[in-house]
């Protein structure tokens, strides 16, 4: 028998780092809702009061082809109010808050996007290309994971924190049960694998913001009997299962006021706790030309396929990319040894249902809608939604049918 125990974090709607993801993301899907063929790279940088938005954005419908001038984005997108209503919406409104929706100072500097990449991703044809076919936004290699150890075919640590996120943020935003609950908050939890599978939760730790006034023995009573009792599995806590709540013993200033925060930042979160490996890119503020994104939702969905079809326990699959060129420069499956045949046997099956051109992985995927701000907090992967097409197991059957 052997044994470990894995653990994951993941962050709520008022940390630092979220907050400049929810608002690159926010920006990327307004323009979207104005043309679905934006190209979009917002980074998102928060402090104190202050929002600093920067990177590079071209809405095509905003151009004119006859005279090449192009309309300011600020007549199309009132870039002040989305940052506003987004900050707003994770809940920054209270009167002590240093960071405040209506008071926050914000400096812009996009730009639009280098001609010089453009034409290393346009669809049409250019002087000195080799094809017409839509080339990636960038090189890069992008993964894939999935696994058997939760309903969403995610890993547990991490699905077990987002959920403990998750129902702090709803109960926050009801504002009945725990008044004094603020935006930013963190969750963690380690499990222990039994012979590779979850079997209990060790300890939880959660670090919450709050008001002045209230004692520590309340938000530790709170967050253990109304929170951690509530959402994570009662056969996997056991009378020897830690609790760790806000261990600092106070968490009054939080958010922007307390630290800094930069789109990006949180990638193991947004992905898979740590249980699958990551390529590097980040995903929020960027359109589904940038692979860094839309590739890593494509292998998402082919790995969730492949263990959904029942190939194999868990899968993760790589590819990577040469920047203007339409096809990947390598595609690999990884089973860890608990397929049902042969890692070979799978890509090739892979290979023959999903094409991995990312002209074809945004039609798969039908993602040149606005829904990013959907993905941007409590992870990018395991969420029931009908937008978010990578979640979707319709492709099980066909990989099925391609092994045979």
């Amino acid at each position: 028998m052997s044994t470990f125990i894995f653990s994951s974090e993941s962050v709520g709607e008022g940390h630092p780092d979220k907050v400049s993801d929810t608002i690159s993301d926010a920006i990327l899907d307004a323009c979207l809702a104005v043309d679905p063929s934006s190209r979009v790279a917002c980074e998102t940088f928060v402090k104190s009061n202050v929002v600093v938005i920067g990177g590079e954005i071209t809405i095509p419908k905003l151009q004119d082809k006859k005279t090449g001038t192009t309309k300011p984005i600020d007549e199309v997108l009132n870039i002040g109010k989305i940052i506003r209503d987004a900050v707003r919406g994770i809940g920054y409104t209270n009167n002590d808050d240093v960071f405040h929706a209506d008071s926050i100072f914000i400096n812009n500097y996009l730009t639009i996007q280098s001609p010089d990449i453009a034409q290393g991703v346009d669809a049409e044809a250019a002087e000195g290309k080799k094809t017409d076919k839509q080339g990636a936004g960038d090189q890069g290699i992008m993964f894939g994971y999935a696994c058997n150890e939760t309903p969403e075919l995610m890993p547990a640590p991490i699905m077990f924190a987002h959920r403990l996120g998750r129902e702090l943020t709803r109960i926050r935003k009801e504002g009945k049960l725990a008044p004094w609950l603020r935006p930013d908050a963190k969750t963690q939890v380690s499990v222990e694998y039994v012979d590779g599978r979850p079997t209990r939760i060790i300890n939880v730790v959660i670090s919450t913001q709050h008001t002045e006034g209230v004692t520590h023995a309340e938000i530790e009573t709170f967050c253990i009997e109304q929170v951690i009792k509530q959402v994570l599995p009662q056969e996997m806590l056991t009378s020897q299962t830690e609790f760790l709540i806000n261990p600092t013993g106070k968490f009054v200033i939080g958010g922007p006021q307390g630290d800094s925060g930069l789109t990006g930042r949180k990638i193991i979160v947004d992905t898979y706790g740590g249980s699958g490996r990551h390529g590097g890119g980040a995903f929020s503020g960027k359109d589904p030309s940038k692979v860094d994104r839309s590739a890593a939702y494509m292998g998402r969905w082919v790995a969730k396929n492949v263990v959904a079809a029942g190939l194999a326990e868990k899968c993760e699959v790589q590819f990577a990319y040469a920047i203007g060129h339409p096809e990947p420069v390598s595609v690999h499956v990884d089973t860890f040894g608990t397929g049902t045949v042969e890692d070979s046997k799978i890509l090739g099956a892979v290979l023959k249902v999903f094409s991995f051109n990312p002209a074809d992985i945004i039609q798969q995927l039908d993602l040149l809608r606005p829904i990013y701000s959907k993905t941007t907090n409590y992870g990018h992967f395991g969420k029931e939604d009908s937008d978010i097409t990578w979640e979707k197991t319709d492709k099980a059957e066909a990989l099925k049918k391609a092994i045979s």
